[in-house]
């Protein structure tokens, strides 16, 4: 038996008696798969480590620094991290480094596009990342970086004279400001991109069901499974609430940041990619870009999935958000979401 014969009956029933994880394990799903492959990863942050082995017991031989992008040559099998479901490293260079510390990305330069209505256009980063700057030209000040495929709204094109280049003017509704790009580091994603998955099943037959123990995010149409993929959920202090929801708010980039809250964990993430919240507090699937390590719990109550995989369950989902508009909220709406 493969994963995807479990109908939802026994695939619920499973969850429900706590024997989810061992039928996993007899199917050979038993780790979580990292980011889909790339040719290049990106250190998530300052002094990740690499080994001359895939172990933390193996000999430190050198550190990567934060958002230095090295080719992946290959993987093995090694130490989890306090991570069961994720075994994975990276060969990188002349040794090996954990794959959640790592973003698999690429680098597609794109050619620019001249026209965007005035509402703007939805845009991926197409490279490990990019400066932002204060004004459209090389020589104005740096602002933020922005990750490969985070998403943002590009509002006008900018060809500069002086400069010969053209930028994009994207806009930040946290910062309240515009920010300029090289229209070469982001993909305008073109509306058919931004169409529905499976419209002809009735939005009732339709069920996203996430399982903590094993962190798995499972989607069902009827009885039929159509996606089976690991997620990082809630932390302990921020743990993903339980129960029946819907996914009834959705955007396809969302700054999310809990700055002027009384934490001690700030966290400041623009361009977060295909958000679907399902509930009015911020909870939410979404692509990540700050990590690769799922199959644990390490995010502040939501769903973190590989990009890739949030935009399906974006397009899957109900409200259906049109190309032209950057957030639905449609209360009472939504594809249902169970969360045990």
């Amino acid at each position: 038996m493969s994963i995807s014969q479990l109908s939802r009956r026994d695939f619920l029933k499973l969850t429900a008696s706590g024997a989810l994880g061992i039928v996993l394990s007899e199917l050979g799903i038993d780790r979580a798969l990292a980011a889909p492959p790339a040719s290049h990863g990106r250190a998530i942050w300052s002094g990740v480590r690499v080994f001359d082995a895939p172990s933390l017991l193996a000999s430190e031989i050198g550190l990567l620094r934060i958002d230095e992008v090295v080719e992946l040559k290959g993987e093995a099998q090694g130490d989890s991290i306090d991570n069961p479901f994720n075994t994975t490293w990276y060969e990188v260079g002349g040794g090996y480094t954990y794959s959640g510390w790592l973003q698999p990305v690429e680098t597609k330069y794109q050619k620019p596009v001249y026209e965007v209505p005035a509402e703007g256009k939805l845009a991926e980063v197409s490279v490990p990342f990019s400066l932002t700057y204060l004004a459209p030209y090389f020589h104005a000040k740096n602002a933020h970086r922005i990750f490969y495929e985070t998403t943002h709204w590009v509002k006008k094109v900018i060809v500069t004279r002086e400069e010969k280049t053209v930028w994009y003017e994207i806009y930040d509704k946290e910062y309240k400001k515009s920010f300029y790009v090289p229209a070469h580091n982001l993909r305008i994603i073109p509306d058919e991109e931004l169409t529905q998955l499976s419209p002809e099943v009735p939005n009732e037959e339709k069920l996203l069901h996430v399982d903590l123990e094993t962190q798995m995010v499972t989607a069902f149409e009827g009885q039929n499974m159509v996606l089976s993929v690991r997620c990082a959920s809630g932390q302990r202090g921020t743990d993903t609430p339980k129960g029946e929801w819907f996914t009834y708010h959705k955007g396809p980039s969302i700054h999310m940041t809990n700055r002027g809250d009384a934490v001690a964990n700030i966290y400041n993430l623009p361009g977060v990619p295909w958000v679907s919240f399902f509930t009015g507090s911020g909870h939410a699937f979404h692509g990540t870009y700050w990590h690769n390590d799922y199959g644990r719990q390490r995010s502040n109550g939501c769903i973190n999935l590989p990009s890739s995989i949030s935009k399906w369950v974006y397009r899957w989902t109900s409200p259906v958000v049109p190309a032209n508009i950057d957030y639905l909220h449609e209360p009472g709406q939504g594809t249902r979401v169970q969360i045990v």
